[in-house]
């Protein structure tokens, strides 16, 4: 998309309300700044000079937690979380970007990731399926990766692993920095180009959505012809339909509740697969929380928690209390940045969280 057309689209949003209701930053907040019409505003009255980039505006737009929760429920798909980018990639053109999100740019210019100072490792074996490990998995939850390799094993699929350690390109774009975003997404496509990859495996909805969308829509970047992006979930899910898979049932008896992840939104009717495979584990069908499906909120797994750390824990508690309203005790989601935020707040809300791969995984029918 060209700068200035992405950025106009904010005069078709600035006095919209039609996708207000959804937005989860307008709901914590109860700020009509910080709700979809309101950065749209924010950005034509600056573009129209009614306005300048100050702290107090640079601070507004940096609140937005580029969920695509309102392009999500925009009927004329107006790319608002895209301008909401573009934006901010002419504040940091400007010098105006927040301390805290040059901080997190120079993190990934550096090693690839925000959490560790190390480098992504390089591939791991070849072939023509490949699985993205990212920075989440590999350095917040590497467990759920030695979940994902033993249910991929029982397909008898053994994939080369690329992005050991990498960022997929979205925390960069969603600060932006579209060509810092661009250099990390081009490293992972020269890997799987080197590995041999037919087939992308992700184990999320947020990998996803960079490697089938993101990349294309906000980087300018062209995936391979012959590149295929699927969801590790999706794939299972098949596998179960068929019968190329069973699991044991788990013996737990709590109330329960699968918990969308962040970026659901932005991956249409991807929530039967899951819910498919958490019923072949866990009995009785899963309750069903508020903000679920294609009202998905995300948690605070996003830049939010690097750039606005307070705003990012109120998201991650509305969403425990949307699953204590519900009155589950277990909440079950695959996304390693939804598991990192949650897990330890879990129990201030009576509640435990487990991750669906490593559940899968220790219920496999025939093993121990």
């Amino acid at each position: 998309m060209a700068t200035n057309t992405v950025i106009a689209t904010t005069d078709n949003c600035r006095y919209c309300l039609m996708c207000r209701h959804v937005c989860p930053v307008g709901h914590v907040t109860r700020l009509e700044t910080l709700t979809p019409h309101g950065w749209g505003l924010t950005i034509a009255s600056v573009r129209r000079g009614l306005l300048r980039w100050d702290e107090a505006t640079v601070t507004a737009l940096y609140q937005c937690a580029d969920c695509g929760t309102c392009r999500a429920h925009c009927v004329t798909d107006q790319p608002l979380p895209e301008a909401i980018a573009e934006a901010r990639a002419e504040v940091v053109a400007a010098g105006l970007a927040p301390a805290a999100a040059l901080a997190v740019a120079e993190r990934l210019a550096a090693y690839g990731n925000p959490y560790v100072e190390q480098v992504p490792q390089p591939p791991l074996g070849e072939g023509a399926v490949a699985l993205f490990v990212g920075d989440e998995v590999a350095y917040r939850c590497p467990g759920l990766l030695d979940a994902a390799l033993k249910l991929l094993a029982a397909l008898d699929i053994r994939p080369a692993l690329v992005g050991r350690g990498r960022n997929n390109g979205y925390l960069a774009s969603s600060l932006g920095f579209p060509d810092l975003a661009r250099s990390l997404a081009q490293a992972t496509l020269a890997e799987l180009a080197a590995v041999g990859a037919h087939q992308l495996l992700v184990l999320s909805p947020a990998d996803y959505y960079a490697f089938h969308r993101l990349h294309q829509e906000r980087l300018a970047l062209t995936r391979p012809r012959h590149l295929e992006v699927t969801e590790v979930v999706n794939l299972l899910a098949r596998a179960l339909e068929m019968g190329d898979v069973a699991f044991r049932r788990a013996e737990i008896d709590a109330p329960y509740a699968y918990l969308d992840p962040t970026h659901t939104v932005r991956v249409d009717g991807r929530w039967d697969a899951p819910r498919q495979l958490l019923t072949a584990v866990l009995p009785g069908p899963p309750r069903e929380l508020f903000w679920r499906r294609e009202r998905t909120h995300p948690t605070g797994s996003t830049a939010l928690q690097f750039t606005q750390p307070d705003l990012a824990a109120t998201l991650n508690t509305a969403r425990l209390e949307d699953a204590q309203r519900t009155g589950v005790r277990l909440l079950v989601t695959e996304a390693a940045g939804d598991l990192a935020v949650l897990t330890p707040l879990a129990p201030r809300f009576g509640l435990e969280l487990r991750s669906l791969y490593e559940l899968l995984a220790d219920h496999l029918a025939g093993s121990l």
